[in-house]
């Protein structure tokens, strides 16, 4: 079960592995970019690729599907980047539901660990494969493989680096399950655990009150998608990647250029350069390639 690319290298390494899936679960199909054509998930454009039988209910207890599925007689459900699942799927298959979180449980369960981490400053992350009850990532700990976050890290690295390990971990996960050869911990949960919630359109208007380091954690851990956004002179501008200027300048303006690099300064008086922008209609662009072509 699972529907973004996140979700492909985990179904790749088990047919890899040679084992057996039975069945692919991924969300409808749905219109997407502008042309709004209906485009299939990476998830399900890798199942079809693969000669996968592809299930995609609309609702996940409607009895039809449910009976569908117990017909399978599945050993073992994999979820990987999917929803919430209810408790009458949950109980389906042989050796139960196990699930794969990108965060070092019980830290950072929600839908945007990936983000948070880099948001929230972290040294460190990682992976943990979970057994599925009807809280969500609350089940019991079967396994993790903590990773280290760069200075550089952005949310896209990350998920591409933790995409790999993680589907290791699957692949180990499945095998020690069949095996009957792993333990399980319960998670015990504090208010001193942190969450990470779904980024809403609020989160990406930078705020120019923060500190400057808390700008640039901010950037990075929305970059490339969905890009921390800045209003300059009626225009909003994504900033995909910025770092610390070597020194503050003096600007009364938000967003200038000072020695063909472009730069905004936060409300403390201290400058970021901005390493890559989108302007409004326009890609991702270094901010040197930008500042060729156009004007503020």
């Amino acid at each position: 079960m699972g529907t973004p690319e996140f979700a492909v290298a985990s179904l790749k390494y088990l047919i890899n592995e040679n084992y057996n899936v039975i069945g692919v679960i991924t969300g409808i199909d749905k219109k997407r970019g502008r042309g709004r054509k209906i485009q299939f998930s990476p998830i399900k454009k890798f199942a079809l690729k693969n000669k996968l039988k592809v299930y995609q209910p609309n609702n996940l207890k409607d009895i039809n599907f449910l009976n569908t599925i117990k017909s399978l007689n599945p050993d073992l459900f994999v979820v990987v980047a999917f929803r919430m699942l209810p408790e009458v799927l949950i109980n389906i298959p042989k050796y139960g539901c196990i699930n794969l979180h990108s965060s070092i449980l019980p830290n950072y369960r929600g839908a945007a660990p990936i983000n948070w981490v880099i948001i929230n400053g972290e040294k460190q992350t990682g992976v943990t494969t979970f057994f599925i009850n009807k809280k969500i990532d609350e089940g019991d700990i079967i396994d993790s493989e903590k990773v280290l976050i760069s200075s550089y890290e952005t949310a896209g690295t990350l998920h591409n680096k933790l995409m790999k390990i993680g589907a290791d971990l699957v692949t180990k996960t499945v095998k020690n399950v069949f095996n009957e050869n792993y333990s399980r911990k319960k998670q015990i949960i504090s208010n001193n655990h942190k969450i990470a919630p779904k980024i809403d359109r609020n989160l990406c208007e930078i705020d120019l009150d923060l500190k400057a380091n808390e700008i640039v954690q901010l950037v990075r851990g929305l970059s490339p998608y969905p890009g921390s956004r800045l209003r300059f002179n009626d225009k909003i501008y994504k900033i995909i990647n910025c770092k610390l200027a070597n020194k503050n300048i003096n600007s009364e303006s938000t967003m200038f250029v000072d020695n063909n690099k472009l730069y905004f300064n936060n409300n403390r008086g201290h400058s970021l350069e901005i390493t890559e922008i989108q302007a409004e209609g326009k890609k991702i662009m270094k901010s040197s390639e930008y500042l060729r072509g156009n004007k503020l």
